[in-house]
């Protein structure tokens, strides 16, 4: 598929497309004109590393987990380092954090609510 109907199936731009590839993040063959044409495969792959920008994670970690994480067979790799994930265990516990503060603080929202709605 050309990157303009990759674009529309994912809700990712083209020039998000473009920025993955050029990260290694996502790869496409080329047409004797130039275009890009990527495979079914790629709709998966965008939803995951939209997946893990959404938790916070840059390209350079996503790179390294991409390929680690598991096959189109449903089986898992074998790739992944002991640093890998130490690295990525560390990512989960920032973004556990992160939860347990957004959650102090939807709570602190809550009694404010509650404060206000009383007579």
């Amino acid at each position: 598929m050309r990157i303009g109907e990759l674009a529309r199936r994912t809700g990712v731009s083209e020039r998000s497309l473009r920025y993955y590839e050029q990260q290694g993040l996502l790869t496409a063959e080329r047409t004797p004109g130039g275009h890009r044409e990527y495979p079914e495969r790629a709709v998966d792959r965008v939803v995951r590393i939209q997946e893990l920008y959404a938790a916070g994670l840059r390209s350079a970690k996503i790179a390294e987990l991409l390929p680690c994480m598991r096959d189109s067979d449903g089986g898992p790799s074998v790739v992944a380092t002991p640093k890998l994930v130490a690295d990525l265990t560390a990512e989960r516990d920032r973004i556990d954090r992160m939860i347990t503060d957004l959650v102090r603080s939807r709570d602190t929202l809550d009694e404010v609510i509650e404060a206000a709605r009383l007579p």
